[in-house]
């Protein structure tokens, strides 16, 4: 029988994640021996100078005239008071853009000669190699173990693996791997001096020391974050190209497959990555380099794990946490218009079936993208299907809904495949979560794909990011997010603060998301309960409702966030561009103010917005114990 009514009601019941040991489990490590293809007769790619690398001669001579600015290079050094900014003034760009400019010239000249091949780069790219080896360390000062032994300048005596010394030895295999007999035919030296610091710097230390981004030993119980599979896909690219010995290259394989399902076994069942899209670009889809490098090196012995679902869903986040064209969820640490690797995310999404995902993919690619140092190895495969990609069918698919549950966020606008109208976002969760604002029950508002009510996002790292002192940040805060503080209290860091009792609802007209972000604030702010509402009335309006119990008559504040100016003029009104806020003014007084950006970290947000965010604030007119506030936002023309 057919019903009146069409629509589903979703309580929150987080998946628990299954121990699947998907990687790790197929093939021991003798099965494993047999599966890799040697060394010697691995050609993953064609060869430097082969005719497939010049079917696009635009392309080849345009690479050949970008490293010729590079001929006769000045290789910087990098001072050791450079590496000392990140304890002296919390700077850690200008390390970062010395080391990022080598390792740019060093990546040009490769590629020149891959596809030139006539030895006219070798002398600039052996002196590029010879300036890498000396560094005193690959990484970045960011990355330096904090406390006095290290003091902002590295231990030379006691290596260790993060990102960027990962993706060094990834550059330096590749330069090996195309063009070391050119290498050799100068002096066997340079080959030599790769190993021994790759193998002292990378190998050695990850063979022989537990590293804390591996997982399954950190005592705060949150699971690995993008560091292990990006670091893995760096690993595996060197020690697959470098490691000369078969039963060290197939135990080192082992291990990284080990590592990965430490990623991979605690991964939420919904797919949903708590890092934001812009991190998604090395979370889940470093997982499938990792894949994709494992399949070349094994005619294709770890496809399989592209049938597995929860391996589909992580990459179908991507597409499902769009906002627009520009736009993208930016909950946490992530961009609200993060770049879009066009090429990757067609081939991940070619890999696991996905006809919406290639579709997304060749939207975003871009044949002049510049080549780039993370993530190296990504090119290679792009260049042998440049023609597949242009040729492929391009579109974007705005799903009209979308909830992670174990995530806890839903993704909500007026019409599925378009922009068009309102888009509404709510993220639940904890404020334990990778690269974590405090953040519970916040929401995001655009129309017509253009944000009206925004989350801030990230600002530029800094020594603070990532220190007991995160919270010290202004956009890190619950206060500078479209939440309200109880009592002069916000909320709090940690797994303990959290949404409870979250719910999903949708249906043909409406898309809900409520919970109770009490827990989510110090018992000091007395709070016995915080409902938080937020529904898209699709073609309509949004609505935020929030119904709230205290332990004793208490003041609060709400604040909503956004990039325009804000007329607070008329009570009960708040006119933001073309769209009111309606909120009580029997209860609240508004106010607004332009939040002020000058400090190091707000080069960031003035790179994403401009200088151009202003915080509203909806402060309570008297004492209340308990009641319910409603805000609805419409466009100027559908006020009633």
């Amino acid at each position: 029988m057919r019903s009146f009514f069409c629509w589903t009601i979703v309580l929150l019941l987080s998946l628990p994640a299954v121990s699947q040991d998907l990687l790790s489990s197929k093939y021991t490590t003798a099965q494993l021996s047999q599966q890799l293809i040697p060394r010697v007769s691995w050609i993953p790619f064609p060869p430097a100078g082969d005719t497939a690398w010049t079917a696009d001669k635009e392309v080849a001579d345009a690479a050949v005239r970008k490293a010729e600015r590079y001929l006769h290079y000045e290789w910087p050094g990098i001072p050791a008071t450079t590496s000392l900014l990140i304890v002296r003034t919390g700077n850690r760009s200008d390390y970062q853009a010395i080391a990022n400019r080598k390792r740019e010239a060093l990546a040009t000249l490769l590629l020149a000669e891959i596809y030139e091949h006539k030895g006219r780069f070798i002398d600039d790219i052996i002196n590029g190699v010879w300036s890498v080896c000396e560094e005193s360390f690959w990484g970045a000062s960011a990355h330096l173990p904090k406390g006095d032994s290290y003091a902002g300048l590295p231990d030379v005596a006691d290596p260790f693996v993060e990102l960027f010394s990962a993706e060094t030895a990834t550059l330096l295999a590749w330069v090996d791997y195309y063009v070391g007999s050119q290498l050799d035919a100068v002096s066997p030296q340079v080959r030599k001096r790769i190993y021994y610091e790759t193998n002292r710097r990378i190998f050695e230390p990850l063979a022989t020391k537990h590293h804390s981004w591996m997982g399954n030993s950190s005592s705060t119980g949150r699971r690995p974050n993008n560091w292990n599979p990006w670091i893995c896909s760096n690993w595996l690219n060197a020690v697959l190209l470098l490691e000369r010995d078969e039963h060290k290259r197939a135990a080192a394989v082992q291990q990284v497959l080990r590592t990965l399902d430490n990623f991979l076994n605690p991964y939420p069942a919904d797919g949903g990555c708590d890092e934001g899209p812009g991190y998604w670009g090395a979370a889940a889809a470093s997982l499938y380099d990792n894949i994709s490098l494992l399949d070349l090196a094994t005619h294709g012995a770890f496809s399989y794990v592209f049938q597995d679902t929860k391996v589909k869903k992580m990459a179908q986040f991507i597409y499902l946490a769009q906002i627009s064209e520009r736009y993208f969820l930016d909950f946490a640490d992530a961009d609200p218009q993060p770049g879009m690797d066009g090429m990757m995310i067609y081939r991940f999404g070619k890999a696991i079936g996905d006809p919406d995902m290639m579709r997304f993919g060749a939207f975003y690619y871009q044949d002049n993208k510049s080549a780039g140092t993370y993530h190296f190895f990504r090119q290679f495969f792009a260049r042998f299907m440049q023609q597949e990609v242009k040729a492929a069918a391009k579109g974007l698919p705005l799903p009209r809904d979308t909830w992670w549950p174990d995530l806890q966020v839903m993704a909500a606008r007026d019409r599925g495949g378009s922009a068009a109208g309102f888009y509404v976002a709510v993220k639940g969760g904890n404020n334990d979560e990778s690269h974590n604002h405090n953040d519970i029950g916040n929401f995001i508002v655009y129309h017509n794909g253009l944000p009206v009510i925004i989350d801030v996002g990230r600002g530029t790292y800094t020594a603070r990011t990532f220190s007991s002192k995160r919270y010290d940040i202004w956009f890190n805060r619950s206060d500078y997010h479209n939440l309200p503080d109880v009592n002069g209290y916000t909320q709090l860091a940690g797994a303990r603060y959290k949404a409870t009792d979250a719910a999903y609802q949708s249906a043909a007209g409406y898309s809900r998301m409520s919970m109770d972000i009490a827990a989510a604030y110090p018992e000091q702010a007395g709070i016995r309960q915080w409902r938080r509402s937020v529904r898209l009335d699709r073609g309509r309006a949004v609505h935020v409702t929030d119904s709230f119990a205290l332990q004793a008559p208490g003041t609060f504040r709400q604040y909503l966030m956004t990039c325009y100016p804000v007329d607070v003029s008329r009570p009960g009104q708040l006119q933001i561009q073309d769209f009111v806020v309606t909120y009580p003014a029997e209860l609240l007084e508004a106010s607004v103010e332009k939040v002020p950006l000058q400090q190091m970290e707000d080069e960031g947000i003035r790179q994403k917005w401009g200088d151009n965010i202003y915080r509203i604030i909806l402060k309570a007119k008297a004492p209340v114990k308990e009641g319910e506030m409603e805000l609805r936002i419409t466009n100027s023309g559908s006020v009633q």
